[in-house]
């Protein structure tokens, strides 16, 4: 792919994105040391969530109406100062006051999308080349392995540098990442390629496309939001159940040892799917994956030692890879014409958002009954992401009829 975009691309790219997955649990690692409370830590973490779901969709939309660097630029300014805020705010605090949590919200609306933005890009430089459809999957493959491994290093990272240093630090180097390297990736190259490419294709019949949200639009992209939403749910009641399941063995350090092991699995089946055949439909990939899921899921209840688990984690990441690959591809094709931006972000945000509700059901039901109870709710999200994958399938069905 280096011929699109040139070899700095990915790992600008991929460096560019870490300080989302430092953010939540470096917000809950300071907090949680500076108040001596949890749930202080969680608060402050749920309304950086709550931020970065609202920002994501926004920044998407303005960089459709805009471009990306006009986006992209103050974004990265904005954040990279409440970060220092917030490690400023949040350093020594007895308790999680309304100053403390306006800046965690400001700083979770604020946090650059690259990994959206990064999808876009790819759409815009493979459309109209011959071999663009297998340029754009191996893109997307990509970038979901990218997004995969970011999520598996990023608590990895946040742990090394809080015992390195301070609570502080985690928080600290995703400012500074994020003030050097987001600025990079909104003046490479490919964001002004991406956005000619985009604006010769809208004007090649004389007039400018307009953004039209028919029933269809709607119904296609709802589908896919909320099966992101299944997504984010499963990596979010697989992070907490694991956890509560290691802690029950007395090892509770092995919770992340679960997530990792879910992480190279999903990362590696993502990167394959470049080489699926082109004739597998990318509804039948999203169903066949999800169906796959469901009796994987099952077996946690089976799970008795850690290698087990292990084990069961890893089946489970392993259809987790092609399905974020496939949703991304299915929200570029159902998107408006000129809202690309829009519904790749809102695919992310979707993700985010049940993160969250996965963390926080998945934390309640290991409170009431045990590591048991957590896994049930894995089996929730699983089965939300089958829903939405029909729903998805009925609705392409649907539009392929007319």
């Amino acid at each position: 792919m280096a011929h699109l975009t040139g070899r700095a691309y990915l790992p600008i790219s991929f460096t560019a994105r870490l300080p989302l997955a430092f953010l939540s649990i470096g917000v809950l690692t300071l907090i949680a040391w500076s108040t001596g409370s949890y749930a202080a830590g969680g608060l402050a973490a749920a309304i950086t969530g709550i931020g970065q779901a609202i920002g994501g969709p926004l920044s998407g939309y303005l960089a459709d109406r805009t471009t990306q660097r006009t986006v992209l630029l103050p974004g990265a300014t904005a954040h990279a100062v409440l970060l220092a805020a917030l490690v400023w705010q949040g350093f020594g605090a007895e308790d999680v006051g309304a100053p403390l949590l306006i800046i965690a919200f400001l700083t979770g609306l604020t946090c650059p999308q690259v990994g959206s933005m990064s999808r876009v890009r790819w759409q815009r430089l493979t459309e109209g080349r011959a071999t663009g459809r297998r340029e754009l999957t191996a893109a997307l493959s990509l970038e979901s392995m990218a997004d995969e491994l970011t999520f598996v290093l990023g608590p990895a990272l946040v742990g090394f540098l809080a015992s390195l240093a301070s609570p502080w630090l985690p928080l600290a180097a995703a400012a500074a990442v994020t003030a050097v390297m987001v600025p990079w990736f909104a003046l490479h190259r490919t964001a002004a390629q991406a956005q000619r490419v985009h604006d010769d294709g809208a004007t090649a019949t004389g007039h400018v496309a307009r953004a039209r949200w028919t029933p269809r639009a709607i119904a296609g992209v709802s589908a896919a939001v909320v099966g992101m939403m299944g997504m984010g749910g499963l990596f979010g009641t697989i992070s907490a159940s694991s956890v509560a399941f290691a802690g029950e063995g007395g090892n509770s350090s092995a919770g992340g040892l679960f997530y990792a092991a879910m992480g190279v699995a999903s990362a590696a089946t993502a990167l394959s799917v470049s080489a699926w055949p082109s004739a597998w439909g990318q509804s039948a990939r999203w169903l066949a994956c999800s169906v796959v899921l469901v009796p994987a899921v099952a077996l946690l209840l089976a799970v008795e030692s850690v290698p087990a688990m292990v084990a069961v984690v890893f089946l489970i990441g392993l259809p987790i890879g092609p399905v974020l690959v496939t949703v991304y591809t299915i929200g570029s094709q159902t998107a408006p014409a000129g809202r690309m931006s829009t519904v790749m972000t809102m695919l992310a945000s979707g993700v985010v958002v049940g993160v969250s509700l996965g963390n926080a059901g998945a934390g309640a039901a290991a409170d009431a009954g045990g590591s048991a109870g957590a896994f049930a709710t894995v089996m929730t999200a699983a089965l939300v992401l089958l829903g939405a994958a029909i729903a998805s399938a009925l609705v392409r069905r649907r539009a392929r009829a007319r």
